[in-house]
């Protein structure tokens, strides 16, 4: 262990700004802890099918505040793109190997997710596993893979949004919930905000990044304005607290993001912004920098595969103990659930760490030699050329 830690040290660039990576790996980790908390697969006359313990149990939604972290995930991307793309246009490097490479990173560990599960969806239909319990697992897995597609689209249109003042898409946000909640307009329209709703905190990285929103005030002003915003949306404005969506709630506030959502993450953003210097501090240890180093390494991989580890456990149990066990797959409507299911969230890391061990290589190729990953991210080959051109 003593070596990784120094071979990770070692092999980390002067200049990387380790609380950034840190800041990633907190919202991988909040997405993947949200979702095992809030997700339930409940075993009834033969079948499986979907549940949230949001739907019977309410006053388990600060759970929401804590674990819905994709605002700061997409804090982090616009800051870390516009950063890249700055830094290539100055070594020469064309736009075309810049976003080739970068969604390369991106979406190559996804070919492995949608190979595993096509093939595993045709199995169990093959051997007479119903169709509303291949769909509600395939759900499960499908669907948290919506925003890679927002991040990859806003990732290629870097050049154009990074000098974007994130105001800018908080007012189409603003004004398509008034049109559709407002005025009665159609609820279709709501699909504009998957888009202008995450482009806020995408702005705000590259607005980051070009040196913006460096005083504590500017950022204390942004939690507590978020903050304020959301609380009042949902208190005044009929908006659900939950920041997740609810099944059977009248609205969500993630599917497509609300104005409250919005708020809420531009408050997590604000939060996250304050802690970059103490993580900063914190990451100067050998040891606590290693382990966000290897999160980062991995954290697609985790983030594809975390559903899928869920389910494993999920029908592994069930075949196992001949019939539902509490936590993993009865319905999620008491404090019992609640604690039998803390209690299995160890059993989900342990096979997710399986699928880890299994398949980030996928996530990793680029950096592999002779089987061993690179343990910092490094440039992607066409941003070498370009930069063995320039000098």
């Amino acid at each position: 262990m003593t070596g990784l830690v120094a071979r990770i040290e070692a092999a980390t660039p002067p200049g990387r700004d380790r609380a950034v990576d840190a800041l990633r790996a907190l919202a991988i980790l909040g997405v993947v802890g949200g979702h095992w908390l809030v997700t339930a697969l409940v075993a009834d006359s033969g079948t499986v099918r979907g549940a949230s313990p949001l739907t019977y149990l309410p006053e388990l939604t600060p759970v929401s505040w804590v674990f819905q972290t994709l605002a700061v995930f997409f804090l982090v991307g616009g800051q870390v793109a516009a950063g890249s793309w700055t830094s290539a246009r100055k070594r020469g490097v064309p736009y075309g190997a810049w976003v080739g490479g970068r969604l390369a990173r991106l979406f190559r560990p996804v070919a492995a997710v949608v190979v595993v599960w096509a093939l595993a969806a045709a199995a169990m239909l093959v051997a007479g596993v119903g169709e509303p319990t291949v769909r509600a697992l395939a759900k499960l897995v499908w669907s948290p893979l919506w925003f890679l597609l927002v991040f990859a689209a806003l990732t290629a249109l870097t050049p154009l949004v990074a000098r974007l003042h994130p105001l800018w898409p908080l007012v189409v946000v603003l004004h398509v919930d008034l049109v559709r909640f407002g005025l009665g307009g159609p609820r279709e329209l709501g699909w504009i905000n998957v888009v202008a709703g995450w482009l806020v905190p995408y702005c705000l990285g590259a607005l980051v990044a070009r040196g913006g929103l460096r005083g504590r005030w500017n950022r204390w002003a942004l939690l507590f304005g978020g903050a304020s915003a959301a609380g009042a949306l949902v208190l005044w404005a009929g908006y659900p607290a939950a920041m997740v969506g609810v099944p059977g709630g009248r609205i969500s506030n993630l599917d497509p993001p609300s104005l409250a959502a919005v708020a809420f993450g531009l408050a997590q953003c604000g939060a996250a912004l304050l802690l970059l210097g103490p993580l900063r501090r914190v990451l100067r240890r050998p040891v606590a920098w290693a382990v966000v180093a290897v999160v980062n390494l991995s954290a697609m991989t985790v983030f594809l595969w975390h559903q899928t580890a869920m389910i494993v456990v999920t029908a592994s149990a069930l075949l196992i103990a001949g019939g539902p066990l509490p936590g993993l797959h009865t319905v999620p409507d008491g404090a019992g659930w609640v604690a039998a299911r803390v209690l299995w969230l160890p059993v989900f890391a342990l096979a997710l760490l399986v699928c880890w061990a299994a398949f980030r290589g996928y996530e990793q190729g680029s950096g592999r030699r002779g089987g061993g990953g690179s343990l910092v991210v490094r440039e992607s080959a066409p941003e070498r050329k370009g930069r063995a051109r320039r000098a």
